[in-house]
């Protein structure tokens, strides 16, 4: 395996834009390269990691299982897509040990929470867009979501 050469500079403004932020976790990738930098909440600490792009996230113990649907299908432009309106990580249900919000078939009404994305130490319900029933959930409990990335679908 060939050695992974790390750009230093990279690291150090990674470093710096967290603690501007007062984020907790920052990626970055360029090519088959993927550096994640995160802060320990506790102590300050800051946690560096580099490796190839390619990256599957670990399933969490108490997350459900995600929809069974193919890993290619785009969910972007359908009319019930529930997308995430911020970066942050998506939580199925209001606290560990309890029931997630919604399961794949259960029916939902408008404005009903369906997840939470917890976004700098904030906890945002998100809600549904419409009513209908839940066909796919496409993302796991404690999952590091994106800004317009499809959480779920409701039909």
């Amino acid at each position: 395996m060939a050695k992974l050469k790390i750009d230093k500079d990279v690291i150090r403004d990674l470093a710096e834009l967290l603690t501007e932020t007062g984020l907790t976790e920052i990626e970055w990738s360029e090519g088959d390269v993927l550096v994640r930098i995160g802060r320990e909440t506790g102590g300050g600490g800051m946690v560096v990691a580099a490796q190839p792009a390619v990256v599957a996230a670990a399933p969490s113990a108490e997350a459900p299982p995600a929809a069974e649907a193919p890993a290619e299908t785009d969910y972007t432009n359908h009319p019930g897509a529930v997308t995430s309106p911020m970066v942050g990580t998506a939580y199925v249900a209001a606290e560990p040990g309890t029931p997630p919000f919604v399961t794949v078939g259960a029916t939902v009404a408008e404005g009903q929470t369906v997840m939470i994305v917890e976004a700098m130490k904030t906890m945002n319900p998100i809600p549904a867009p419409r009513g209908g029933t839940v066909t796919q959930i496409l993302v796991g409990n404690e999952q590091p979501v994106e800004f317009g990335q499809v959480l779920m679908v409701i039909e």
